[in-house]
């Protein structure tokens, strides 16, 4: 099987490494606009991957510019900014070529799923958010509702975490910045009560009990985490939300942030020059949250409960790895995705677009992720 992996950054090796080693691939093609973070990217997997064809390609993508790219591909793994999604996801139709990507951004992942019907004729599968959180959590909750007789509340927890915490936030950036603060404003879409409401980002923080020997918790509303879901099960369940967790003080100082405007999108003039707060925020906080070779976690609990209280609930709590160098936050958003990417390539998925909870991955994919040395631990809940 050939793929073709759309950003050489964090996530995109860490996909490139897991279809590599778990995927079946006899060739994947890396493709970056940053020349020297592709090649050196390639280098760093033909060193920890042996028999495996990695071809570095230093390229700048764009829509139409990217089906000659992707032809020839069994399925092309977008690891990019978000914003690109929907152009490469038609590029990847009239290639004749499968799609997945890490989503984030809900409006966007509708375009994605608005081309079901070209993706069905073109005999192709799209899957947007396939990620950690939208993603597993969605998966994972799917399961659990099909599990559980009579559900009636999700409730999605997520973090990825500095194992050490450090400066005045108390957090280092695991993935781009540009990412963190898309969750951490806007909307977040939830089902309260049976109604679909669409509430403030990084509103309604609240203690969140996690392993003890990660000390004091909070978890607070962010936009993206549910995805497509409130949607999918409304009618079906009274609750579905997603909080994002972060260590205990995080969320007083950020949002002290944005009431000051310091993550708005409305540009202001700074002398004789418009500046976005946000762009800005990026350029000079950027930096200071950057941590080289963080030492991180990633912690995921999906609770699934009746009207009684019982239920099940997944969770998982992954560590860097100092094999392979990937860290938490890569394994458990990039492994996942290879995951889908390898059933899209074996043809698992019925040709169409659809979100992760749509797609019937089940016990399957819980298997695969495991084999890949996630531990996804189940436990019954009672009242």
């Amino acid at each position: 099987m050939r793929y073709i992996v759309l950003g050489a950054g964090r996530q995109g090796l860490a996909i490139a490494y897991d279809l590599a080693h778990s995927g079946e691939a006899r060739g994947i093609t890396l493709v970056d606009s940053d020349e020297k973070a592709v090649r050196k990217g390639a280098a760093r997997l033909r060193k920890l991957v042996r028999g495996v064809r990695f071809v570095p390609i230093a390229q700048r993508l764009s829509g139409r510019g990217a089906v000659g790219l992707l032809r020839g591909h069994a399925v092309a793994v977008s690891a990019l900014p978000y914003p690109l999604n929907p152009a490469l996801a038609r590029a990847a139709v009239r290639a004749g070529v499968s799609f997945c990507d890490l989503g984030g951004n809900t409006a966007l992942v509708r375009e994605v799923l608005a081309l079901d019907g070209e993706a069905r004729a073109a005999g192709v599968t799209l899957v947007p958010d396939c990620g950690l959180a939208p993603g597993l959590g969605n998966v994972l909750a799917s399961m659990g509702i099909r599990e559980v007789p009579g559900a009636r509340h999700v409730r999605i927890r997520c973090g990825g975490l500095p194992v050490a915490p450090r400066g005045p936030l108390r957090y280092s950036l695991l993935f781009s910045i540009g990412g963190l603060t898309n969750e951490y404003t806007g909307e977040a879409v939830v089902l309260r009560d049976g109604k679909l409401l669409k509430l403030e980002a990084f509103t309604e923080c609240e203690p969140f009990r996690g392993p003890r020997a990660l000390g004091r918790l909070e978890a607070f509303l962010t936009s993206g985490g549910t995805s497509t879901a409130p949607w999918t099960y409304r009618g079906k369940l009274e609750t579905y939300d997603y909080k994002t967790v972060r260590y205990a003080g995080h969320f007083s100082k950020v949002r002290a942030m944005i009431d000051l405007g310091l993550l708005s999108l409305e540009p202001v003039r700074v002398g004789r020059a418009q500046v976005v707060p946000r762009e800005f925020f990026h350029v000079v906080a950027g930096p200071q949250l950057e941590e080289p070779g963080v030492r991180d976690l990633a912690l995921l609990f999906v609770e699934v409960r009746d009207a009684t209280g019982r239920g099940v609930r997944y969770r998982m709590l992954e560590y860097h790895d100092p094999v392979t160098g990937f860290t938490a936050m890569e394994r458990t958003t990039g492994y996942p995705t290879a995951a889908i990417a390898h059933a899209l390539a074996r043809g698992e998925l019925s040709p169409g677009a659809v979100t992760p909870e749509r797609a019937g991955l089940g016990k399957s994919h819980l298997r695969a992720l495991r084999r890949r040395g996630l531990a996804i631990r189940r436990e019954r809940l009672t009242p």
